[in-house]
């Protein structure tokens, strides 16, 4: 004989709450030393503060390169903020930490989050009586940093299904921007140079800020925009002359992210953010990265589901034309709830059916003898007010 009971069943996603994005979960390559029981190089380790970084047994006097590129992050995201870190000896070249051909490496971090970061952040400091081999104006190392760390994003993007990009420490810039290498003839548009410090004898740039500054914003935001305040840092130098006296425009115009000033705003800023591409390439810059990126992993993460499914076909062997609608309109829905919905796409108010994405399947595709099903997908980014041009005159008085 059954007990008499009386039982509350308490029923789930009313609410309709969705998990916290992982947009800004980064990760962080940089220098640094063991510290015995507590903190190894080539590991992977997860913060969510200062705090952990102590817990860690990494300090200032320790690791001061992996202490200062932390703090950076967290004094603009914020503690709580997630970012993974890797450490490496002061041996180890930044092209040799974004190698995709060495596993011990951001390879092994990337692997190690399965998926989650959605950029690498990438800072050396040689050994003491390190001589950089000044070229273009930067450490020769740069250079092939960026062209690894390219093929490191499309590994990630191709391979794993989980796209990056990685910026990188424009180390022992030389202070003439006549010398740097012009970024905007590029094709890397994986990858980012940052020059510029906190610290005017240093030759590290501040890629900490950089990584800090993108993680509490959305994909869509620009890191440069004023309205979002200015950065926290009370001084930036870019090869230990001042910002404001520096000429950070021809360095900007090379495609490099540096900091600027503006005129009766106090504080520091980043000019824009570019990628080492072209001005025509559509991802020449981390918002738009980002934004398509994030589009990418919603849409891989449906059509994942929807793979291998038995589908049923017309008597010719092609998609049935009422199934390729109901898929274009699944990819539609799922990019718009996770992207216009939180204005991360630009939707057209004009038209209240438009989501800011479009699928198209076409269903003529001979899906019983190729298996294959191919899918259009277009998302409408936000355009930017980069440049404003106001025209100030009296008005004119009648006679």
């Amino acid at each position: 004989m059954n007990t008499p009971y009386v039982k509350i069943h308490f029923e789930n996603g009313a609410l309709a709450q969705v998990l916290p994005s992982n947009d800004g979960v980064f990760g962080i390559l940089s220098t640094a030393a063991t510290v015995a029981g507590t903190f190894a190089l080539n590991t992977p380790y997860i913060l969510r503060g200062m705090d952990g970084l102590i817990t860690l047994g990494v300090t200032a006097v320790n690791n001061p390169a992996l202490y200062k590129v932390v703090s950076d992050y967290y004094d603009e995201a914020g503690t709580g903020a997630e970012v993974w870190i890797m450490g490496f000896a002061d041996t180890v070249k930044l092209s040799d930490m974004v190698d995709v051909n060495n596993a011990n490496t951001g390879k092994a971090l990337l692997l190690a989050a399965n998926g989650r970061l959605r950029a690498l952040f990438v800072t050396r400091t040689p050994a003491v009586g390190y001589t950089p081999v000044i070229t273009n104006g930067l450490d020769s190392d740069v250079a092939l940093a960026i062209t690894k760390a390219q093929a490191l994003g499309v590994w990630a993007a191709d391979t794993k299904f989980a796209p990056i990009f990685t910026i990188i420490d424009g180390y022992a810039y030389s202070g003439n921007p006549i010398d740097l290498a012009d970024l905007t003839t590029g094709s890397n548009n994986r990858v980012g140079v940052m020059i510029g410090s906190t610290i005017s004898a240093s030759k590290n740039a501040a890629v900490g800020l950089v990584a800090g500054r993108l993680a509490k914003n959305p994909v869509q935001n620009k890191i440069s925009a004023p309205a979002y305040g200015s950065l926290t840092p009370l001084a930036t130098f870019l090869n230990g002359v001042a910002t404001e006296k520096a000429d950070w425009e021809s360095v900007h115009a090379k495609g490099y992210i540096t900091f600027r000033t503006h005129v009766n705003r106090s504080g520091y800023f980043f000019v824009q953010d570019p990628l080492a591409t072209l001005p025509t390439d559509d991802y020449n810059f981390i918002t738009a990265r980002r934004t398509i990126d994030k589009a990418a992993r919603i849409a891989y993460d449906l059509m994942l589901n929807k793979s291998q499914l038995p589908i049923p076909v017309t008597a010719s062997g092609q998609l049935q034309p009422a199934l390729a609608r109901a898929y274009e309109a699944d990819v539609e829905t799922a990019i718009a709830n996770a992207m216009t919905v939180r204005g991360e796409l630009s939707a057209d108010v004009t038209n209240p059916k438009d989501k800011g994405v479009e699928a198209y399947i076409n269903p003529a595709q001979p899906i019983l003898s190729t298996r294959q099903l191919n899918v259009k997908l277009r998302v409408r980014p936000f355009g930017y007010s980069d440049f404003i041009d106001a025209y100030l005159g009296f008005q004119v008085v009648p006679a």
